[in-house]
């Protein structure tokens, strides 16, 4: 790891990940032959490629300017500066964060205090206040990254970026009730996706004990089958939507195929994968969210036998991995089979 953040150079791309992986994002990049850099603390740079989308990375964007940190004033000007070279057509979303570590974190307040400088230094018509609206109105997202001793500027097109959050942070709300920290992995999963289990829709819940996900799913009116041998929550082991089925995953087999195929097991990965290509091999469910855990070592070589056995032996398409804020040693697989 550098003793001080470097720099990152205009026209790379720069990507933030989850502190601590960044050897497995470095190696990912590299095995893209994208030529990666180490900045700093979850801070990962590299050349562009085509549908380039590491699973290591929260978020990605091409540099602008990277600034040494000095006064507000003269800092928010030489932001807005570069921000103003941006296309003029495309609307703007302008996002402050700062690396997820105790010394980035510490500069939350200034990252803040930066965006609203520099927010006022641009016409009002360009910036775009509603972030959910990002990718239909076509805009750019603009990133601020204050990481120590250096401000990184950059932009990716929202249609094209891996997370609309800043810096790829989505924070979920944990509801009260919810048992597990399991319901908000799954929240940010779907918030991912561009639509997520209606009403009335048939989900299968691989490994539901004690029910962070089917409490999730219930919530959005959809019907869930719930198979682990252990038992659930009370009220969702009474629920008229939930059917718990006290099995193994490994054993279950679906009456008929279902909508959403869901999967959060503390099994090992390349068994996990084997079971959802089984699903997918056989068409038993439409779409697939699941949550592979890691081992210690080796992280991108499981993945690569992830992907292959998803996709190559399962037969799901447009498959995504991501490790997303909430997932900690582990990432999330989304994917369908139409």
């Amino acid at each position: 790891m550098p003793p001080q953040t470097l720099p990152a150079r205009p026209g790379k791309w720069l990507w933030t990940c989850r502190a601590g992986f960044e050897p497995h994002l470095y190696e990912e990049l590299a095995w893209a032959g994208a030529d990666p850099r180490l900045l700093g603390e979850a801070l990962v740079e590299s050349e562009g490629r085509q549908g380039l989308a590491p699973a290591f990375a929260r978020q990605g964007f091409r540099v602008l300017a990277s600034l040494r940190q000095g006064a507000l004033e003269p800092l928010a000007t030489a932001v807005g500066e570069a921000v103003a070279a941006l296309p003029p057509a495309a609307p703007l979303v302008l996002q402050a964060f700062t690396p997820d570590t105790p010394q980035g974190n510490a500069l939350t307040a200034e990252a803040e205090a930066l965006r609203e400088a520099v927010r006022a230094r641009l016409p009002a018509s360009r910036l775009l206040a509603e972030e959910e609206r990002a990718r239909e109105a076509g805009a750019l997202l603009v990133s601020l990254c204050m990481a120590p001793g250096i401000t990184v500027v950059g932009a990716v097109p929202a249609r094209e970026a891996l997370s609309l959050a800043a810096g790829g942070r989505r924070r979920m709300r944990r509801a009260g009730e919810s048992p597990s920290r399991a319901a908000m992995k799954l929240e940010e999963a779907l918030d991912a996706l561009p639509f997520e289990p209606g009403r009335g829709e048939v989900c299968v819940d691989l490994g539901a004990a004690p029910g962070g996900w089917t409490q999730r799913l219930v919530a959005r009116g959809a019907k869930v089958i719930a198979v682990d041998p252990a038992r659930l929550m009370p009220e969702l082991a009474s629920h008229p939507r939930v059917q718990h089925v006290r099995e193994s995953a490994f054993a279950f087999a679906p009456d008929e195929p279902v909508d959403w195929l869901f999967c959060d097991m503390a099994w090992r990965p390349l068994e996990v994968a084997q079971l959802l290509a089984k699903w997918g091999r056989r068409g038993w469910a439409s779409h697939l969210v699941a949550n592979i855990k890691l081992p210690m070592k080796d992280k991108n070589p499981i993945l690569l036998r992830v992907r292959h056995t998803l996709t190559e032996d399962g037969g799901w398409k447009g498959l995504t991995v991501r490790q997303l804020y909430h997932d900690r040693d582990e990432v999330t697989v989304m994917a369908h089979r139409r």
